[in-house]
């Protein structure tokens, strides 16, 4: 088991997934008369929030010439859980295709963990980061389901859910009027993704042929059948990504036999 090396890039996949969310952010300026004078996209960098209050502070020249520094945001990951509400049989396991290879995998069902954002709002004017605020809230009631390739090589998707924990605001701002200020809202999410293990061989093919027999009676052990539903694919041939359809069979039988499955015929 330890030591087989994989790696599926859950955790990053998830990280850009929360960041995706938050980078076409932008902010609007009007003037006395309605008019928009200033439209600006707020930039959005991995990291946190400490990194860019001290790249504010430790600027010397606070008259130098730029575009804009304020308002931004930055996120990062802060911690990783693991989930006990959301566990299942750790020996089970699922079938899947390799998108690659066409061949039959065998995966454990994945284990579930929670991790923890946060995204931290920047900004020199209240007005700014209320409006960045406001654009991201209505979204969160508490949660908001994104949809993320957690296992490509099978096609594996999940809807993880992203949940608004708390909000919190600071004003860091202290001293003359030649120190820069910067309020701070920083909201915490909580990801709801889940880990798969290691994409093993399968020595069992594709099951291609569902056959069920009814019985009259509860106890299958003394009751013989009376009807046998059958279930294969059509055409017979097909793989898990062809386009087929179904072909159903119902048979009724009155020679009191029952299926051996481990003869796989009737006795």
């Amino acid at each position: 088991m330890l030591g087989t090396y994989y790696y599926h890039e859950i955790m990053r996949k998830t990280i850009v997934a929360f960041g995706t969310m938050f980078n076409q952010i932008y902010i609007r300026h009007d003037d006395a008369s309605g008019n928009t004078y200033s439209d600006l996209k707020v930039p959005l960098a991995y990291g946190p929030s400490q990194k860019f209050l001290a790249r504010l502070e430790q600027q010397g020249d606070l008259n130098k010439p730029v575009q804009i520094t304020l308002p931004r945001m930055s996120f990062e990951m802060n911690n990783i859980q693991y989930d006990s509400t959301r566990k299942t049989g750790i020996t089970q396991t699922f079938k899947a295709v390799d998108k690659n290879t066409s061949a039959v995998k065998k995966v454990f069902m994945p284990v579930p963990y929670n991790i923890g954002f946060e995204l931290n709002i920047l900004s020199k004017l209240n007005d700014d980061a209320l409006q960045i605020v406001e654009q991201i809230l209505p979204y969160f009631q508490p949660s908001f389901n994104v949809t993320v390739d957690l296992v490509s090589s099978i096609g594996e998707k999940r809807d993880i859910p992203l949940i608004l924990e708390n909000i919190s605001f600071q004003d860091d701002y202290e001293g003359d009027f030649s120190t820069r200020r910067a309020l701070i809202y920083t909201l915490n999410f909580t990801a709801k993704t889940y880990l798969f293990g290691p994409v093993a061989e399968s020595s069992e093919g594709l099951i291609k042929k569902v056959q069920v027999d009814y019985h009259t009676d509860t106890n299958v052990k003394t009751s013989k059948r009376e009807m046998r539903y059958t279930v294969t694919p059509t055409p017979a041939d097909a793989g898990p990504d062809d386009d087929f359809g179904f072909s159903e069979t119902s048979t009724v039988f009155s020679d009191a036999k029952s299926y051996s499955p481990t003869q796989r015929k009737d006795i």
